[in-house]
């Protein structure tokens, strides 16, 4: 049994993580913000990356920790995310914990990285600056019912009868399904081979977006949906246009729409080494979201 801490135990990916690990036996640590309103699995522990002080009590004898926050819904998130960061690396550093777990963004570092997936890249050198050794998940699109990225997807394929998408929509990405990184991120817990690592992890399938959007338009409402691409439609307005249609905001629109003209596929499959398996295809990563959405709905 390891004891473990999972930062944004109450988000998209914590949730069903906290739940994993707590299935598998670990001594789990749920930490938010409002540990009170907690009502999952683990032990609930208050605590906030952006307040360096409320990090020491929830780290104290930890052994593992998962870091999984960010600020993409604020205007100043690269000096917010920086800066939690720093703090959780030094406080994970002075309570001796062995190993912290990242999810990072995929992209090649010699691509003109956006603002986002830079963020990312600065996030995981400042975890590692105090020397507590980390093992970084680098993903594309997370596929799973109540995410940010799959709802854009979800919601444009449901609510318009056709679409008119830029032309980064023809960039190639590698959508994951939030069971598969699930089962990676438990997958590196306290392995000794994975410390200090990163891998990048992905379905089965490359595919542009503008191929996300139709096939998720096929399983959605059964037929195709009509897309025409246009060859002029800046991230500025894509996102206004995003908040017209979908209910993600403008700021979180516009930090996920600037990362979407630059290819992001697992060129690195070292993962299957430490985690093995078979990772889902879209299509099968769709359908699950899909009647998981459905099952929320009717509880």
């Amino acid at each position: 049994m390891t004891r473990i801490l999972v930062t944004g135990a109450t988000g998209f990916i914590g949730r069903p993580l906290v739940a994993s690990l707590a299935s598998d036996g670990h001594d789990v640590r749920a930490m938010t913000r409002r540990p009170e309103e907690y009502d999952g699995p683990g032990t609930p522990v208050a605590g906030d990356v952006g307040d360096a002080d409320s990090l020491k009590e929830p780290l104290t004898g930890v052994e593992v920790a998962y870091y999984l926050v960010h600020s993409l819904d604020d205007e100043d998130f690269e000096r917010k995310d920086a800066e939690a960061a720093r703090a959780f690396a030094a406080a994970a550093a002075e309570a001796g914990v062995r190993q912290i777990v990242y999810m990072g963004g995929l992209g090649d570092d010699d691509e003109e990285l956006s603002a986002h997936l830079r963020s990312r890249r600065e996030v995981e050198g400042l975890l590692g600056s105090t020397g507590v050794p980390v093992t970084t998940l680098r993903a594309a699109i997370v596929v799973g019912h109540g995410g940010i990225s799959w709802e854009i997807t979800r919601q444009l394929a449901q609510n318009l009868p056709a679409m008119v998408v830029p032309r980064w929509a023809k960039t190639r990405t590698q959508p994951i399904s939030l069971d598969d990184v699930v089962r990676y991120l438990v997958g590196v817990a306290d392995r000794e081979e994975a410390l200090g690592r990163t891998y990048e992890v992905g379905g089965t399938d490359q595919l542009s977006y503008l191929e996300m959007l139709r096939t998720a338009g096929r399983l959605i409402k059964g037929r195709p949906v009509p897309i025409v691409t246009v060859p002029v439609l800046s991230p500025g307005l894509s996102s206004r246009w995003l908040a017209l249609i979908t209910d993600v905001d403008v700021t979180t629109g516009r930090n996920l729409v600037d990362s979407m003209g630059v290819p992001v596929v697992v060129k690195d499959h070292s993962i299957q080494q430490v985690v093995p398996g078979t990772p889902m295809s879209y299509a099968e990563m769709v359908r699950k979201a899909l009647e998981d959405r459905r099952a929320d709905a009717g509880r």
